[in-house]
């Protein structure tokens, strides 16, 4: 661990801050440790969606050690936190040593795929409320809080939706007693009902990450 150490830099990036872009060479991995970090396609016309959020049970630059020098996606900070970053020469040296960090790094890369097919699946057959309480538990999980900072304009931005699907999806989860929401504030108030709410889309990527940070 002493080796690694030595290679780990801490950062306290701000919320909105780009890690990278899409297309921009990949020089460093990042483990989020109190941060949330948003990947997200972008598409020609500049508008962008969420694929997959990674927390402290992450890494961003799975692109990397997949053998792809360049990302596909955009990483931007969406809880502010704290990151390590990794420089990728000595990522790769430390990857293909094959001990505990590449195991580390393909358990983490099979629950990350786990979660972009599971978003796939809630976009295609999910109504935008189940959606909703998807992405607020996946985001309130990385963020390690029972509360988010969030407008209903970035929310729509994540999902790739309009923002008027989104005040209607957030005050009939307020309205049945799930959330509280006030001037970009929005508090769970009952879990559990979210969690039925979200379904499996939601509870599959809960497990799966489950395995790869065990209790």
């Amino acid at each position: 661990m002493r080796r690694i150490d030595r290679y780990l830099v801490e950062l306290s990036p701000a919320l909105g801050d780009v890690i990278y872009e899409a297309g921009e060479h990949i020089k460093f991995l990042f483990f989020p440790t109190t941060a949330a970090v948003s990947m997200q396609y972008v598409l020609e016309s500049g508008e962008s969606t969420e694929i997959a959020l990674i927390g402290r049970e992450g890494v961003v630059g799975v692109p990397l050690f997949l053998g792809h020098l360049t990302s596909t996606t955009r990483a931007v900070i969406l809880c502010a936190g704290g990151l390590l970053r990794m420089p990728a020469e000595f990522a790769m040296t430390e990857f293909r040593r094959g001990g505990a960090l590449q195991h580390l790094l393909l358990r983490f890369t099979k629950a990350l795929f786990t979660q972009v097919a599971q978003t796939a699946v809630a976009n295609r057959h999910y109504t935008l409320r189940q959606q909703l309480c998807r992405w607020l538990l996946l985001s309130l999980d990385r963020c390690n809080d029972n509360e988010l900072k969030m407008t209903q304009q970035l929310i729509a931005e994540m999902l790739g939706v309009r923002r008027e699907g989104v005040t209607v999806a957030a005050r009939e989860l307020q309205d049945l007693g799930m959330i509280r929401y006030h001037r970009g504030h929005i508090t769970v108030v009952d879990r559990a009902a979210m969690e039925r709410c979200a379904g499996e889309c939601y509870s599959t990527v809960k497990a799966d990450y489950a395995m790869v940070l065990p209790a």
